[in-house]
């Protein structure tokens, strides 16, 4: 897992990580999608659309990558977690953070928010920019 220490252009250095209270979400992990009911039970309220700087992309296997910062827009939403440590846990197995596939970094959104978002850490898997930066738009 990576506790967001290492700064690799992606991390903030303005936040406390422990202070970080929302995640930033853009695939696999929104409403609808395969991955929401691995995160539904730790959200509080009903989240806010969003963007964060980055570019996305479709990896060919029915799962999005982004990678933070930049002059691109990610489209997404943000939601509060309850029972944050646990709830990190848990997401980054299902992400693929403990095995090196996607990291855990802090980003900042255009609605302010700081906020945990998983990034590609495989350059192969970043198959396919989408420009638009909506992965519900695929």
């Amino acid at each position: 897992m990576n506790d967001g220490s290492a700064n690799d252009g992606s991390v903030d250095d303005w936040v406390e990580h422990d202070e970080v209270r929302h995640l930033f979400v853009y695939g696999t992990l929104r409403p609808g999608e395969v991955r929401w009911r691995h995160l539904e039970p730790y959200v509080l309220g009903d989240g806010i659309d969003t963007f964060v700087a980055g570019d996305v992309y479709d990896t060919g296997l029915e799962y999005p990558a982004a990678r933070f910062g930049g002059s691109g827009r990610i489209t997404g939403r943000i939601y509060e977690l309850t029972q944050r440590s646990q709830a990190l846990a848990h997401l980054d197995e299902v992400e693929g953070a403990v095995r090196g596939l996607y990291r855990r970094v802090v980003v900042r959104s255009e609605s302010g928010h700081a906020a945990w978002a998983y990034e590609c850490g495989e350059d192969a898997l970043l198959v396919r920019h989408l420009e638009h930066g909506d992965w519900a738009r695929r």
